[in-house]
């Protein structure tokens, strides 16, 4: 029997199996490395994060992203520099290679429970069963879209969760429902691909990031009343990212509301001048109805000022976000998901992430109601890998093996 299966090879996986490798806890991960970076995101998006807050975690601090930027020659600061993503998804394949050398490149297409723990089924037929299980699945079973655009078919409408190839919408018309940064940044890409973009959003008013003043020095009291974090300047964030385990002992519905509102959709700075004056936008616009007709998609929208507004399109991109819903979860038997207690369909977690079945654990974006805003973006993984791992020190005890140095990778592979 397997000690523990970690579904899920993104910033959260990675990290957690580079700490269990590192405790010498025996472990199998599944999963396509850095899948939802190579393949979900626009190309030439940048992360929100700072360079100092987009680690993969490992026990040592072996290949933090600083170092990794240093042997291949790449631009690299701790603040103030987006962190690209191509950038970031190189450092991620090259920690798997020298840190998590085990992963299994298979999806996991059925768990369900058993009296001693779990049973999993691999997409090759391969069966295993393990003590415990850790879903790192990031937000690829996540992606959210209304009701009202659900509907429609899919070679008219898409999530924006299935784009990276701007470039076949050349010379077509796309419209682009939302205002955080998969909005900003699929609209900007669409455009420099050479569609005619039209960006529609519920608020009012286009958020973006500030510009970071390089070369200016941070006052004393700007540096205590806006501490900088993991999550951006402010004391609220740093307070978020200090104090994890703090986080979960708040009500409950003040937790769902502070992950739902802090840092809302926005845009980041260096977006903005590739929106402003080239895509146009419709603020305060909230959809009423959608249809397809006469081969485009056809959108009545209600405007926050009054009144209605009409617009066609080849195709439309939901930029809507993502919810976490354990529906969504299909690989999970039926059975196992309906014995894990939620909130709003979020699984209810311990201190030690661990749900109501045990040895069944969330991590990242779905732990974040649990632990905190955090918890959707790659800084969290840190955190995670190093606070679960402690914990299954004593849960695996008895169990552990010695666990032999990962292979080293020379740095200009």
């Amino acid at each position: 029997m397997t000690e523990i299966a970690i579904v899920g090879a993104g910033p959260y996986g990675l990290s957690i199996a580079a700490h269990l490798r590192g405790k010498g806890i025996p472990f199998r991960i599944f999963g396509r490395p850095m899948e939802s970076w190579l393949l979900h995101m626009p190309k030439s998006m940048s992360l929100k994060s700072d360079g100092f807050a987009s680690n993969i975690s490992d026990p040592n601090g072996a290949l933090t992203l600083k170092k990794f930027c240093a042997e291949r020659g790449f631009e690299y600061a701790e603040t103030q520099m987006p962190v690209k993503l191509d950038i970031f998804t190189q450092y991620g394949l090259t920690f798997r290679d020298r840190l998590v050398p085990e992963l299994e490149e298979k999806f996991v297409s059925n768990i369900e429970r058993t009296n001693d723990g779990f049973r999993l089924r691999l997409e090759d037929g391969e069966e295993l069963t393990a003590r415990r299980v850790i879903l790192a699945i990031g937000i690829t079973h996540y992606a959210w879209m209304p009701e009202v655009l659900a509907a429609l078919p899919s070679e008219f409408v898409s999530h924006s969760f299935r784009h990276i190839e701007a470039e076949r919408f050349n010379g077509k018309s796309v419209i682009v429902v939302g205002g955080g940064s998969s909005a900003t940044d699929l609209a900007a890409e669409l455009h420099e691909g050479g569609a005619q973009v039209q960006l529609i959003a519920r608020q009012k008013e286009m958020n973006f990031h500030s510009a970071p003043q390089i070369g200016k020095k941070r006052s004393l009291w700007k540096r205590i009343r806006h501490p900088k974090s993991g999550l951006g300047p402010g004391l609220r964030s740093a307070t978020f990212c200090t104090f994890p385990t703090l986080f979960r002992l708040l009500p409950a519905s003040l937790r769902v509301e502070i992950v739902r509102r802090h840092l809302g959709p926005s845009g980041t700075w260096f977006t903005k001048e590739r929106i402003d004056g080239k895509v146009q936008v419709q603020l305060g616009a909230g959809i009423e109805h959608a249809e397809v007709k006469n081969g485009r998609v056809h959108l009545r929208v209600r405007l926050a000022q009054g009144g209605t507004r009409e617009y066609a399109a080849d195709h439309l991109v939901a930029a809507t976000g993502y919810h976490v819903d354990l529906d969504r979860l299909k690989f999970l038997s039926p059975e196992l998901n309906r014995q894990i207690k939620d909130l709003n369909r979020t699984p209810i977690l311990s201190s030690t992430f661990e749900s109501s079945v045990p040895g069944l654990y969330f991590a990242g974006v779905s732990a974040a109601n649990t632990f905190g805003p955090m918890m959707r973006f790659a800084f969290g993984a840190s955190f995670t890998a190093r606070h679960l791992a402690k914990c299954l020190v004593k849960a695996t005890a008895g169990k552990r093996v010695a666990v032999r140095a990962p292979k080293a990778v020379p740095a200009e592979e």
